[in-house]
């Protein structure tokens, strides 16, 4: 008897329609704002530093392209650089943003 009281008042109780919703949204905002923290924040501070470092570059620096390719800047025209390899002085012209890597020459 006790039971067959209760169930109407536990269905009174039940969650709306509108509040589940709301639930919803905040849950999957939680989660947005979560992912942007840990997965999209970092990368375009990676993106920038990079952008930095080639904005930066002079004659005389050593750099590493996406291709592993190493060498020491010789020329830099608006969006190309010329970087010089080897011991034969093979030289290459890349797009700045082939750049990987920037090594600053050692002051002797």
């Amino acid at each position: 008897m006790f039971l067959l009281t209760e169930a109407p008042a536990a269905a009174e109780e039940a969650l709306s329609p509108a509040s589940s919703i709301i639930g919803l949204i905040l849950y999957l905002a939680f989660f947005g704002g979560a992912i942007y923290f840990i997965a999209f924040r970092p990368q375009k501070k990676r993106e920038k530093k990079l952008q930095e470092m080639v904005n930066k570059l002079i004659v005389g620096d050593k750099v590493t392209t996406i291709g592993g390719i190493t060498g020491k800047v010789v020329n830099i025209k608006d969006d190309e650089i010329t970087i010089e390899t080897s011991i034969e002085k093979s030289k290459i012209q890349f797009k700045k943003w082939a750049v990987r890597d920037v090594d600053k020459p050692v002051e002797s």
